[in-house]
């Protein structure tokens, strides 16, 4: 599993996709997100603005990521 940092609360889950590198461009996450090929601690989730916290952990192509709060 793979720690995220974020600076600030909430950041909206398309975003942290977007930075982290795990898809090319915004849009590019929120059409995964739509046909909920993304878990949001352990469920699957299809909000693309949803919005996440330090402790949560998200599910992408077989990888695991918790955000922590830096």
């Amino acid at each position: 599993m793979r720690t995220i940092d974020i600076t600030r609360e909430p950041v909206e889950l398309y975003k942290i996709l977007k930075f982290e590198g795990l898809v090319a461009t915004g849009g590019e996450a929120k059409l995964l997100i739509g046909d909920g090929q993304v878990r949001v601690n352990g469920e699957t989730e299809t909000r693309r603005r949803r919005k996440m916290h330090g402790g949560d952990v998200i599910e992408f192509r077989g990888e695991r990521f918790t955000l922590r709060l830096a």
